[in-house]
């Protein structure tokens, strides 16, 4: 649906009061309302956009953030110390990129990894083979950026005969050629640092300070065990604990490594650029690391320059250098100045390069050689949950120490006793190993507690998460074709009858056609179909003069490019200038219909003579509104003459010489049809109701931009299209600020914009507190993609620039995959919400039962190995949840999400109180009145044990029957996790989701096998089928009791509100105070 040169910003979300009363806000609710929306610079974690954050903000928040491991916990965030070795490889590599490339050579060598295209070998390194010119003599030569040497080898000319290329045809391109290119020069790869192994996960799992107390613990337990009851007996309490960290540890391995390769593969897929390159005379794409040594590779505005080389043309070449030399200085490329660096970008301009070198033979490659890939940057949500992590371990952490501090209290007082009811500790009585052993005892409880409550991946599965989700799409292609031409006053009917051209307008139009486009046309000497490639719109009038009969090839040998403006996107169109065969000058202007008519004073009639336009201008304007009108995109075509002698002669001179783009001659207006997809108008609806509003920025006129918004229900109704629901660039740039910030919530379509009205009308919303997505192809969307929330940049047309500024590549260049974006969005938010409820259900209930138990008995009914037991199942399923739950069409009836709105709402809070409530009385009532409840025991030991073992199988079968659900399947409990409160039937769709029922399935057979067969390991005893029975229903009974608990009403501002309030108050009092 995007133009070339089109653009869209979608409001995601807009912070609004969550009392939306018919009455006027009152001053005291307009401050609450300020103090909800502004920043709290006290909160470390209170970030509004960690995109654009300052490395002292990052730091700050990851400082404060209780952590028990850090190498997992900040494993996929920005990399300071990796941005800092970044930049010391990189002037390392360019004062001895010698010695460095000779050292990686010998290595490789050794490792027989010089190469990664398995057919071929390691290049040599003096001879010169096939080829006219050695491989150390071209890496020599662009490195010291030697023009001497280049000279000596004839020039480019020259160097591409030695290379075996042509400047206009490139290589031939065929399987031999590339083979020995490969092995002559190298192949466009470097060898990668190899991704982390499985120890080296392993190893990083062991890094939790909490794991390795419990092993210690373990090990000293196991010692004083063996010790005092024998081998046999003594093992039990260290080994079982021993064995269930190791457990954890390995689990957690398995998870984060097999994640770590989604995440390989998806920067792997990003790394493969596909860009054009001229073989045999054809333009095709190839891959990045595909390009060898005498590839002939044409550049334009945003391309990333794939490897080393020399200039063949240029015309107004800019390159941005600065990613390998440091300085944000834009280097003009001409023959003066022929050399490229890889890696480079193209600031402005087009041109051709030969390329001299690849791989590790290039600066670029060395430097990609040596450093680890990027791990990405923190997103908000991140710091959020980090934020929510943090708080949910200092609770755990002070529930910890104040188990610790009184189980250690009544233990030395006596007042705890062993399961024959006499004390386990009697000053002067008991040994120093049982006094030992009470204590580790203990204190492994408390640590498990930690352990349990700090959710330490719960922030690293957000990128994973994202990691896992990214799915290549097939492209959906839209053929843009011209269906309209006029040619003077004619009206071409069908627009590609060449027989209603004068023979002379005919071929200034095929000149024009021909020489000024950056596309190429490949004519088969076979007979073949003709292929024409470069821009959508480039294409379509490319092909339009294929079909009038221009030879391109021809035209283009016939005369001589003398400068280049390429096409500008603030003036709407590009120019050539050509000398031809007869010493005649031709200037040829192509763009923006109204434009370009604008600089015209003169059209060709049908007799192919030169009318004055001045009477004809309302005919041609008429003509271009109607177009306009039908969503045709208008491109007006025009010449004139020049002399030859008012051409600068000088090569400086030319450069600058500006084109002149008055008095010229109409040939031909062409509108060309870009047409709607089909899915872009359901998007666009489904968007609409989902909350976000869709609004067009395009560079097309007002009346074209109107009519395709009408075309794909951006617009609703043509009584919609008034201003300013549509409005000129112009006219809003020239708005003030705070007029912008007004008129910008009312924009749904913006026409004739510069890059800078994107930017404007992106900053204008966020300040008003919207939440902005931007999607995008062009260099021009670069700054509007950077400033945005969320950045979609196309995969298929967008240029590299504009995919490094944004957050998101839509593969497919499709506005229907934004559906999608917002859905997995949602999808990401919805399964976190749930796990951070599920978290907190478990952490409130596990909590309160041991610290309610060991104040009042001593004693607390789930032991160390349970707890560990209980958090395997909470982050593996956790992790699971996240991974693997896809989105639902209900995501996208929900209202968007404030960008200050919490995490955890309301509902969330309801309902984790009443399960949270409901587990912690009955699982209190088992243990205080478990003994007389339950059938009477042989002995009060075996009595004792069964209490505890039927309140861990409860716990666990709760998690099973309620939380579980919560996790794994959106439509059960949908109410309450999905804000769906109508919605009773909590049954729905649950078979449907096979890995849900698989999960519920393995859980529950693991836990008869604890409970079974490894009573010793978990210090538990084999129940009856009656106490089973016991243990389901107490779970089953969850489900009604979240049906009741779902009428309760909640109130609409949040209940973080109300806490913060006064907190930031007293914080804005003491600053008052100290100023």
């Amino acid at each position: 649906m995007t133009t070339s040169n089109g653009h869209h910003t979608v409001t995601i979300a807009a912070d609004q009061n969550d009392n939306n009363d018919n009455l006027p806000p009152s001053n005291n609710n307009r401050r609450d309302d300020d103090d909800a929306e502004q920043i709290d610079t006290d909160d470390p974690f209170d970030i509004a956009q960690t995109k654009n954050a300052s490395h002292e903000t990052l730091r700050r928040w990851r400082q404060a953030a209780l952590v028990l491991n850090a190498s997992r916990r900040f494993r996929y965030t920005l990399d300071f110390k990796g941005e800092e070795e970044k930049q010391q490889k990189k002037s390392l590599i360019r004062a001895h990129a010698q010695v460095i490339r000779a050292a990686l050579l010998f290595r490789l060598a050794g490792e027989r990894e010089l190469v990664i295209s398995p057919e071929a070998t390691p290049p040599p390194q003096t001879s010169v083979g096939n080829y006219g010119v050695a491989l150390e003599q071209l890496a020599s030569m662009s490195k010291d950026q030697n023009i001497s040497a280049l000279q000596q080898y004839g020039g480019v000319k020259g160097l591409s005969n030695l290379l075996k290329s042509n400047p206009d045809k490139g290589i031939s391109g065929d399987d031999d050629d590339l083979l020995k290119r490969k092995n002559a020069f190298g192949t466009n790869t470097y060898p990668r640092k190899k991704g982390r192994s499985f120890w080296r996960f392993l190893w990083e799992a062991w890094q939790d300070l909490t794991l390795i107390i419990l092993i210690i613990a373990a090990a000293v337990s196991l010692v004083l065990g063996i010790k005092t009851e024998g081998l046999s007996e003594g093992w039990y309490d260290g080994g079982s604990i021993a064995f269930a960290v190791l457990l954890v540890i390995v689990v957690t391995a398995v998870s984060d490594y097999r994640q770590s390769l989604q995440f390989q593969n998806l920067n792997a897929e990003k790394q493969n650029i596909q860009l054009e390159v001229i073989r045999g005379g054809r333009t095709i794409k190839i891959s990045i690391f595909d390009i060898v040594v005498g590839d002939v590779i044409p550049l334009k505005i945003g391309d990333q320059v794939p490897a080393d080389g020399v200039v063949i043309t240029s015309h107004s070449l800019a390159i941005d250098e600065s990613s390998m030399t440091g300085e944000s200085k834009i280097v003009h490329k001409d023959h003066k100045a022929p050399f490229f660096m890889s890696g480079c970008k193209v600031a402005d301009g087009v041109g051709v390069m030969l390329v001299t070198g690849v791989g590790i033979n290039t600066e670029w490659g060395l430097l990609m050689a040596s450093i680890s890939e990027d791990t990405g940057e923190e997103t908000p949500l991140q710091v959020r949950l980090n934020g929510v992590a943090t708080f949910i371990g200092i609770v755990g952490l002070t529930v910890a120490v104040s188990v610790l501090a009184v189980l250690l209290g009544r233990y030395f007082s006596g007042h705890t006793n062993d399961l024959e009811g006499n004390p386990e500790f009697v000053a002067g009585r008991t040994s120093i190993s049982d006094a030992v052993d009470g204590v580790i005892k203990i204190f492994t409880i408390a640590v498990t507690i930690v352990v349990v409550a700090v959710p330490e991946g719960l922030p690293l599965a957000v990128t994973l998460t994202l990691a896992y989700s990214m799915r290549k799409m097939m492209a959906d292609k839209a053929l843009m074709t011209v269906v309209e031409a006029y040619a003077g006053r004619n009206k071409l009917n069908p627009p590609d009858d060449s027989s209603m051209l004068h023979p002379e307008a005919l071929s200034l139009i095929n000149e024009s056609i021909a020489q000024n486009s950056t596309g190429n046309v490949f004519m088969s000497k076979d007979g073949g179909e003709v292929e024409v490639s470069g821009s959508p719109t480039e294409k379509a009038i490319l092909s339009w003069a294929v079909k009038l009969g221009m030879n391109f090839d021809l035209i283009r040998s016939n005369s001589t490019v003398l400068h280049v403006f390429p096409f500008n996107s603030e003036k709407k169109r590009g120019g050539v200038a050509l000398k031809r065969v007869d010493s005649g000058v031709h200037i040829h202007w192509k763009g923006a219909a109204e434009i370009v008519l604008g600089a015209c004073t003169q059209y060709f009639d049908s007799n192919g003579h030169v009318q004055s336009l001045e009477q004809e201008k309302t005919f041609f304007k008429e003509a271009i509104d109607d177009m306009a009108a039908r969503s045709l995109r208008c491109v007006a075509i025009a010449y004139r003459s020049y002399d030859l002698d008012k051409v600068p002669s000088n090569e400086q001179d030319l450069d600058q010489w500006s084109l002149p783009e008055d008095e010229l001659i109409l040939l031909a207006i062409v509108g060309i049809k870009d047409p709607c997809r089909p899915s872009v108008k359901d998007a666009v609806k489904v968007c609409t109701d989902a909350g976000v509003k869709v609004r067009m920025v395009t560079g097309d006129n007002l009346q074209t931009a109107k009519a395709i918004a009408l075309e794909c229900g951006i617009l609703a109704s043509i009584e919609d299209a008034v201003e300013p629901n549509i409005i000129e660039g112009k006219v809003f740039r020239e708005l003030s600020e705070k007029e912008r910030e007004q008129v910008a919530k009312k924009i749904t379509v913006m026409g004739r914009s510069s890059p800078n009205d994107k930017l404007l009308l992106v900053q204008a919303l966020r300040k008003g507190g919207e939440v902005v997505a931007v999607t995008g192809d062009g260099t021009n969307d670069a700054p509007a993609l950077h400033e945005a929330d969320i950045g979609l940049s196309m995969g298929i047309q967008g240029t590299e620039v504009a995919k490094e500024s944004s957050d998101i590549i839509i593969l497919d260049d499709n506005f229907a995959s934004v559906v999608k974006v917002v859905r997995w969005g949602r999808s990401v938010y919805a399964n976190i919400q749930k796990f951070i409820q599920f978290q907190l259900t478990v952490n409130v209930a596990a909590l309160v039962i041991n610290v309610v138990a060991a104040i009042s008995s001593g004693d607390v009914p789930l032991n160390a190995v349970q707890l560990l037991w209980v958090n395997l199942i909470m982050d593996t399923l956790g992790a699971l949840a996240l991974a693997t739950e896809p989105p639902t069409d209900h995501l996208m009836h929900r209202s968007p999400v404030g960008r200050r709105e919490p995490l955890i709402t309301n509902i969330m809070w309801r309902n984790l109180i009443v399960q949270a409530l409901y587990q912690v009385v009955v699982l209190l009532v088992l243990n205080f009145a478990g003994e007389s409840i339950l059938p009477k025991q042989d002995t009060r030991a075996h009595g004792f044990q069964v209490k505890n073992t039927l309140i861990f199988n409860a716990f666990v079968m709760c998690q099973v029957w309620v939380d579980e659900p919560f996790l794994f399947h959106d439509q059960i409990f949908n109410e309450f996790n999905a804000r769906k409160p109508d919605e009773m039937n909590v049954f729905r769709g649950v078979t449907k989701n096979r890995l849900f029922m698989g999960i519920v399935g393995v859980t529950f057979i693991l836990q008869i096998i604890i409970i079974e067969f490894l009573g010793k390991f978990a210090s538990t005893v084999r129940l009856d089928w009656k106490l089973w029975l016991a243990s389901v229903l107490i779970g089953l009974v969850s489900w009604p009791l979240a049906i009741a608990g779902k009428l309760i009403p909640v109130p609409k501002t949040p209940l973080s509100r109300y806490f913060l309030k006064p907190l930031r108050r007293l914080r804005r009092s003491r600053s008052a105070q100290a100023q």
